[in-house]
């Protein structure tokens, strides 16, 4: 027996002599090395507690419009005097004698409550795994009230209730011998519209959404439409050589934003195709694995644009045929190209000053917001900066030494039609906001006595909630709902314009 400090010198003095035979390489070894992997031997795993929350939860529309409290009932109702002497008739009196009568207009609104919801749970296996290092019932919880606020804000923007999309037209094919790798043949295409949703929901791999069967939690089942119009038409073209591409066009959807476009041999068409204007050049075969034929429901074409479970958004409510709202679409022009937003050379966009004559014209407002995507935000920079004329524009520098910056944004717009001096309008741009389509927005009336405080408003049977349901598995459920609807008190006062080309 030695002490320790006896041991410890003996140990320091054979680490000191390396061993005299190297053949024998079992002193030689290390006993321990450096792991390759991060999970491997006696390695320390550096993990901070806490998963990274690594995206986007943007929700500009919904974190601006206020909210108010329903007072039960299944919708909200109010009315509105929308027009006061709407004859015309004179002020002058004769001497005596009273004036004549003037006449007003009213009209009846509603907006139907909908209900809101998602769900999410936690086994108790992965509870137990994650303790120490992050709370799992809480993520799950947070990711539902973000998913919720998330689809909240697709709906406000684009819900689509009340517009029915009907039967997309049939396309006008021309077949040209050049361009592309269609083979020689005869092709069939056949193209559909689609809504916000649909469009969202909506890509060349995954296919388009028809007639949604979702199963939910609780074993129900909602049946409700994805946001796709009626297929059109099969439209025929013959092709020859075996360079050839297809040019097609189909006439403008109300309330279509994106179309998707499918062609193959006649019944047998797959979806090759989505753009955000109402043509396309069909330059080879398909891509995606969906055909057109899958889209049909009990053995034929249906309508699903609309959504039995969404209130009407503000895109919706503009196109509405009641409503009022200005609605423009852009013409066709070339297939493939189209038509983008038009310079006036004066530092201003045609087809908005257009939009903003007519809120003058017909009601005297001015809009206060323009929500584009960000393909609209730089054209219209490009188209307004292109300007002949800095009348429109200002540019604010902001100097600082040894320090520059390239690159300008349009952050604004001025409406040369308001009373007074000239109003801006911010344009915003929106994540969910299609390529092509311009919202218009009006925060605020210009009408005195108005008795409307705010011009949209989500009003709430209940606002956000969570439920934690009754264990019935080793698993924790949670669901977070909300019910409500998006109030429009004066539809008139937004508009759209649609079928922007880019460029």
């Amino acid at each position: 027996m030695t002490t320790t400090a006896d041991t410890l010198a003996a140990f320091k003095a054979a680490q000191a002599t390396p061993a005299a035979n190297p053949v024998d390489d079992r002193l030689a070894k290390s006993t321990f090395t450096q792991s390759g992997s991060p999970t491997a031997g006696l390695t320390y795993y550096d993990l901070e507690p806490g998963a990274k929350l690594l995206y986007p939860v943007l929700t500009p529309l919904r974190n601006s419009i206020p909210r108010t409290s329903g007072k039960g009932g299944i919708q909200a109702n109010w009315k509105a005097i929308t027009g006061i002497n709407t004859t015309g008739v004179r002020a002058g009196v004769s001497g005596g004698n009273r004036g004549g009568v003037i006449a007003v207009t009213t009209k009846d609104y509603n907006a139907v409550y909908r209900g809101l919801g998602l769900e999410a749970s936690v086994d108790f296996e992965a509870d137990y795994a994650a303790d120490g290092f992050d709370d799992a019932r809480a993520r799950a919880t947070q990711s539902l009230l973000e998913s919720l606020m998330i689809q909240e804000e697709v709906m406000v923007l684009g819900g689509n209730n009340g517009v029915a999309l009907g039967t997309t037209g049939t396309p006008t094919l021309t077949g040209s011998a050049s361009g592309g790798t269609l083979a020689a043949g005869t092709w069939s295409v056949i193209a559909v519209g689609l809504t916000l949703e649909g469009y969202l929901n909506a890509s060349v791999a995954a296919g388009v959404p028809g007639q949604i069967s979702r199963a939910n939690a609780d074993g129900s089942t909602d049946l409700f439409g994805g946001g796709s119009a009626r297929p059109s038409t099969a439209a025929t073209v013959t092709t020859t050589g075996s360079t050839s591409s297809i040019a097609g066009t189909v006439a403008v959807q109300n309330g279509a934003v994106a179309i998707a476009w499918y062609w193959g041999a006649a019944g047998s068409e797959v979806l090759g195709a989505i753009t955000t204007i109402n043509s396309v050049v069909i330059t080879g075969p398909a891509t995606g694995t969906q055909t057109a034929a899958s889209l049909k429901v009990g053995g034929s074409f249906t309508d699903n644009s609309q959504c039995g479970l969404s209130f009407d958004g503000l895109l919706y409510q503009s196109f509405a045929g009641s409503s009022g709202s200005y609605v423009y679409s852009m013409p066709t022009g070339t297939a493939g190209i189209g038509t983008p937003l038009t310079s006036d050379g004066a530092g201003g966009i045609v087809e908005i000053d257009a939009a903003l004559k007519y809120f003058w014209d017909v009601y005297r407002l001015s809009p206060q917001e323009i929500w584009v995507s960000s393909q609209e935000a730089l054209n219209i920079s490009k188209k307004i900066l292109a300007g002949n004329s800095t009348a429109a524009q200002r540019f604010v520098f902001n100097s600082e030494r040894d320090s520059l910056g390239g690159g300008v944004m349009v952050r604004t717009y001025l409406n040369r039609f308001s009373m007074g001096a000239g109003l801006t309008l911010d344009i915003k741009v929106h994540p969910n906001m299609p390529a092509g389509t311009i919202l218009f927005r009006t925060t605020r009336l210009p009408y005195p006595l108005a008795n409307v405080t705010n011009v949209t408003q989500m009003r709430m049977r209940r606002d956000y909630y969570q439920i934690e349901w009754p264990l019935r598995t080793r698993r924790y459920e949670y669901g977070v709902y909300c019910d409500g609807v998006l109030q429009n008190y004066f539809p008139p006062a937004f508009g759209v314009i649609t079928n922007i080309a880019n460029g």
